[in-house]
């Protein structure tokens, strides 16, 4: 995140601006929005103090900057679905994130298309004054997984292993280490355990831990139950697990720590939110745990139980 002390002396706050991919509806506001912030005395006077992503400057003729350069932004704008924000939220830190919803079903962007060009100018214009810094937000926590050997790292930034240690990108709603494949004869035998006591040790085609935030995911889809995105805790799921063999999900303390020593499979996968992933060579371990920076996402926040009416 930009320095505070930048910002102030200017007192101006730049923005970033992230369109969902090969999305006009999303270019075209992103266009909006720069207009809109350049027009108002919100504090960004020029084009300079507002940029846009490469993918969408290329179709809209001006010149843009990596979505990772935006982590020097005092805020990030995410135009799309929750997808569009997960992206962002993985090249961008902690700095500050505004979601506008252009998805079905939104747990992570607040915003209305037809809202954001108010919404957006006056969050800016919170982030001008120092006053107003604790402008309404809210912290996300995400997960961590590290491990020793295996292939190196496949990811957007997922940390080269050193000496045979490995560290994924921080995962905002799972973390899933799995067999070789999903289905029949694919799976692994997965040791489970939570700060180092066994919870459970069977066959299963993975098993997956996740946020609060990531309870109604790829979580729910697999039987894990939904967690009121203020709970201080994570869950735990196994994926398909032999019959004799299977645990319920189970709840833990977000500071816990969870262990997942996979065997009896030729190959392993560990991944971060369905993007970055780690080759396994089992016998293997992975240690899951918060991540030492969460996500930050500021302005009007999800209703959660009015989302939850979109599930249905």
């Amino acid at each position: 995140m930009a320095d505070d002390a930048d910002a102030d002396a200017t007192g101006n706050a730049a923005v970033g601006i992230v369109a969902q991919r090969a999305n006009e509806r999303a270019r075209d506001l992103a266009v909006a929005l720069q207009d809109r912030l350049a027009a108002d005395e919100t504090g960004v006077p020029s084009d300079d103090a507002t940029v846009v992503d490469e993918l969408t400057a290329e179709h809209i003729d001006q010149s843009g900057v990596p979505v990772d350069a935006m982590a020097d932004c005092d805020l990030v704008v995410s135009i799309g679905g929750d997808g569009t924000l997960l992206y962002v939220a993985r090249e961008v830190g902690n700095t500050p994130i505004l979601g506008v919803n252009l998805g079905e079903v939104g747990f992570l962007n607040a915003v209305s298309p037809d809202d954001a060009l108010t919404v957006v100018p006056a969050v800016v214009e919170h982030l001008r004054s120092d006053a107003d810094r604790s402008t309404k937000q809210r912290e996300l926590v995400r997960l961590q997984a590290t491990g020793n050997g295996g292939d190196e790292a496949s990811g957007s930034t997922g940390e080269t292993p050193t000496a045979g240690r490995w560290t994924l990108d921080p995962a905002l709603n799972e973390i899933v280490v799995h067999g070789p494949r999903r289905g029949h004869g694919g799976g692994a035998t997965i040791d489970v355990r939570v700060d180092g006591r066994q919870y459970v040790e069977g066959h299963a085609d993975g098993v997956l831990v996740s946020t609060p935030t990531g309870s109604s995911a790829y979580n729910l889809s697999e039987g894990g139950p939904l967690v009121h995105p203020t709970a201080n805790s994570l869950v735990v799921t196994q994926m398909a697990a032999a019959a004799e063999e299977s645990m319920p999900p189970l709840v833990v303390d977000a500071e816990t720590e969870v262990t997942l020593s996979v065997t009896n499979a030729e190959t392993a996968y560990v991944i971060s939110d369905g993007r970055d992933r780690q080759r396994l060579d089992p016998p293997a371990t992975v240690t899951v745990s918060v991540a030492p920076e969460p996500v930050t996402l500021v302005g009007p926040q999800v209703e959660f139980f009015e989302a939850l009416e979109k599930l249905g």
